[in-house]
């Protein structure tokens, strides 16, 4: 039977994703910004050379995407001292905030939470500009091993109040928000408590596999997006993510169905190709990108079945349903 040529026209338009090129791998934990009408997206440190402690990556149109100069050349000092055995950075997040742009960024070893919270500022992300520089604010906050917490997946929020927040966490006893002082960056009281926005309650001495909280503010809510199980597992990662809401920044943040991500509930947002795609896994740190026009993007990373599992860079938009919902595509 001959194909109608109609038919054959109504295959599914491409997404996004289908169309990314240039450096997009290895991505692991992405962030993404605009400036003007270039994106940029930072990343965890991977591999060798100027991007082994923070990758940076740019793009006019979210789909080409090169390297540009990182912006940092080695661990600071003071990180290098805090953190023995660190040897990159990891978790970036970049927000603009009182005309500079603030870069907080992890340092750790893999499985321990003893890691710290760094903060770069500069006024541009543009390196041809003649005001480009990258200025080291020390640390943030810090975790050691009697904490209950891990200092690491840093994400600032500007609430509607005008408050400064962190937000941060991996393992442990979940996520957790910090306020800030605005004029630093840096907590408001050195030795405040945390404030617990999410966790996922389990046997005693097991993991608590919750990290890389993400806030959005849409819609008179508050948006909280974490990940949910195992990383950096290449093909064999299960990392998804969730997503909450909550009309106060602190929670509680409640799923679709109103489970409560401080039960370890919450909406699937993200998951893997299904079976009979099964080509990216685990995706998984989500960052958010509202753009000019008030597009919503979600950058993330997954893990390439078709290239040896290799944590990638993707893009999702994110629209928002007539209940009020996220849907990512």
């Amino acid at each position: 039977m001959t194909r109608d040529v109609g038919e054959a026209r109504r295959e599914p338009p491409a997404t996004l994703n289908d169309r990314l090129e240039g450096d997009i791998a290895p991505t692991h934990d992405p962030v993404i910004i605009r400036e003007g009408d270039t994106y940029h997206v930072f990343s965890t440190g991977l591999g060798d050379g100027p991007d082994r402690i923070i990758a940076h990556r740019v793009s006019r149109d979210l789909i080409h995407w090169r390297k540009a100069p990182p912006p940092l050349a080695a661990l600071p000092d003071w990180a290098a001292r805090a953190i023995p055995g660190a040897s990159n950075a990891c978790a970036p997040d970049i927000s603009h905030v009182g005309g500079r742009y603030r870069l907080y960024y992890s340092v750790s070893t893999f499985g321990s939470n003893r890691s710290a919270i760094g903060l770069l500022t500069s006024p541009t992300l543009d390196p041809s500009r003649a005001d480009y520089a990258w200025r080291d604010e020390g640390m943030v906050v810090m975790s050691r091993p009697a904490d209950d917490f891990n200092a690491i997946d840093p994400n600032f929020i500007l609430d509607r109040r005008g408050r400064q927040w962190l937000a941060l966490g991996s393992f442990w006893s979940g996520l957790k928000l910090i306020a800030l002082e605005p004029a630093t960056g840096k907590p408001r009281q050195a030795a405040q408590v945390p404030i617990s926005i999410a966790r996922r309650p389990v046997p005693i001495g097991a993991p608590d596999p919750v990290e890389a909280p993400f806030v959005i503010d849409h819609g008179g809510w508050y948006w909280l997006i974490a990940s949910y199980d195992y990383c950096c597992k290449g093909n064999a990662s299960t990392y998804y993510t969730v997503i909450g809401r909550s009309r106060e920044v602190t929670g509680s943040y409640l799923g679709r169905d109103g489970s409560a991500m401080m039960q370890g509930g919450g909406t699937v947002l993200l998951r893997a190709d299904l079976p009979e795609k099964d080509r990216f896994r685990g995706p998984g740190h989500v960052g958010h990108l509202r753009d000019a026009d008030g597009t919503d993007y979600l950058v993330h990373h997954a893990y390439d079945r078709e290239n040896k599992g290799a944590p990638t860079l993707r893009i999702v938009r994110l629209r928002w349903g007539s209940d009020g919902w996220p849907i990512a595509d």
